[in-house]
């Protein structure tokens, strides 16, 4: 199928539309912007500044993506948007572009959701296959992992690390890191346990689930300080692969976890 763009929308020179795109009425694509192969835009959809967006995609009416971000220090310097493959962007969604005192660059990568006006600040780096569910936001600067599902109406703070597999609860406030494999919820969110179930949906092991499990305990039920839970948890990780998220997310973490 060629690429389809309806006469009402703009188009700017300069602009690259892959193969078998279809961009729908009353959009706007910015001269810097690079749309890849069977992207589909529905309607009334803005794409602007040096945005990069893989194949696939699905991005709904009225989402704004690569547009000027919302920090007072940005001064217009050329910063980067890149987004993956295969990511359904619903209506109303905002993604920002990044700006020079956070690398120059918002990342998104591949397969996954961002439901109804949720929004994605300057400057985050967001894995593979999480969720933002309706109206989820992202301060400036965090970090998510992969598989990360973040609640509706749930708010986090920038700056903040969210490790890989974890879920925040719809209505919570992050104000700290959210090591891997957590529940949490609340505001300032606490956690509550392991994602067992979503786990186990993603195939992990029994041996691995109860490694995370042992993990989670050293680390929130046996009293220790962070210092001495990290030399227990590097132990257990030498036994586990899975139990090495924890290892790595405690080298990125800068705002201490959340307890």
């Amino acid at each position: 199928m060629a690429t389809e763009i309806h006469p009402s929308s703009v188009i700017e020179k300069g602009a690259k539309i892959g193969d078998n795109v279809k961009i729908g009425p009353f959009c706007y694509i910015g001269e810097h912007v690079e749309i890849g192969d069977g992207t589909f835009l529905k309607s009334h959809v803005v794409i602007n500044g040096h945005t990069k967006i893989g194949q696939n995609n699905q991005i709904y009416q009225f989402a704004s993506i690569g547009e000027v971000n919302q920090d007072l220090k940005y001064r217009g310097e050329p910063t980067d948007t890149i987004i993956g493959d295969r990511n359904l962007i619903r209506e109303s969604v905002t993604i920002h572009r990044g700006t020079a005192q956070g690398g120059m660059l918002t990342r998104i990568g591949s397969d996954n959701l961002f439901m109804i006006n949720a929004h994605v600040a300057h400057d985050c780096i967001i894995g593979n296959r999480c969720i933002l569910a309706n109206n989820a936001t992202l301060g400036g600067h965090v970090q998510l992992d992969d598989y990360v599902i973040i609640g509706g109406m749930t708010a986090v703070h920038q700056f903040c690390v969210i490790g890989s597999h974890v879920m925040v609860g719809g209505c919570s406030g992050v104000a700290q890191d959210v090591p891997p494999y957590v529940i949490a919820q609340g505001n300032h969110a606490t956690p509550h346990g392991v994602n067992y179930e979503g786990l186990k949906r993603r195939g992990f092991s029994k041996e691995a689930l109860q490694a995370i499990r042992n993990t989670y305990k050293i680390l929130y039920r046996n009293g220790l300080t962070l210092d001495d839970a990290k030399v227990e948890i590097e132990s257990l990780a030498k036994q586990y692969p899975e139990v090495q998220l924890f290892i790595d997310f405690f080298a990125r973490s800068t705002r201490g976890i959340i307890r």
